[in-house]
C-alpha cells in the first residue's frame, strides 16, 4: 500500500510542473518564416501595439528554430534586429529558462521559454523579454523598441 501511495504522489509531482494546457496567446502555425537580412538578423517589419507581446511570459515572441542544431540562432538574430527606444545600440543577455508548457515540437512534450535582459546606454532600468523558440509567430519589435539602423 505504501509504495503505491509513494507512486501515485511522484506521478503527482512529476506532472504538475507541466499543465496539459498552453498558457500561449499568441502562437500562430502560419507566421510566415522570418527572412535573414544577414546571417546574424532576421528582417523585422511590423511593430507590436501589444504591451504584453514580449514583457508577459504568456505573450512570449515566438521563434520558431526548425531543428535542435543551434536554438539559439533564431533568438540573437530576432535581438540583433532591434535597437532603444531612440535607436540605440542594445546588448543582451540570457538570464534564465522559465516557465514550462505543452508543445509537440519537442521531442519530451514540453517547451521552456527564454529569458533575456536587454540594456542600452541612457536606460534606467533593463527591460526583460520572453523567447520561446518551439512556436511560431509574427516577429515583430516590441512596444518601447525600435529596428536597428542599417
Amino acid at each position: 500500500m505504501k509504495k503505491i501511495i509513494y507512486f501515485i504522489a511522484l506521478l503527482l509531482i512529476a506532472t504538475s510542473c507541466i499543465s496539459t494546457k498552453s498558457t500561449l496567446k499568441n502562437v500562430d502555425d502560419n507566421a510566415p518564416t522570418p527572412q535573414l537580412k544577414d546571417n546574424t538578423t532576421f528582417i523585422i517589419t511590423e511593430y507590436s501595439k501589444d504591451k504584453r507581446y514580449g514583457y508577459d511570459k504568456n505573450y512570449p515572441i515566438n521563434i520558431f528554430y526548425g531543428t535542435t542544431k543551434n536554438e539559439t540562432i533564431n533568438q540573437q538574430r530576432f535581438l540583433n534586429a532591434l535597437a532603444g527606444p531612440k535607436g540605440q545600440k542594445i546588448t543582451y543577455t540570457k538570464l534564465e529558462s522559465c516557465c514550462p508548457f505543452p508543445t509537440k515540437r519537442s521531442d519530451m512534450g514540453a517547451g521552456l521559454l527564454d529569458v533575456y535582459e536587454l540594456r542600452w546606454e541612457g536606460q534606467k532600468n533593463p527591460i526583460t523579454l520572453y523567447l520561446n523558440i518551439y512556436e511560431k509567430g509574427v516577429l515583430m519589435v516590441p512596444v518601447g523598441l525600435t529596428l536597428k539602423k542599417n
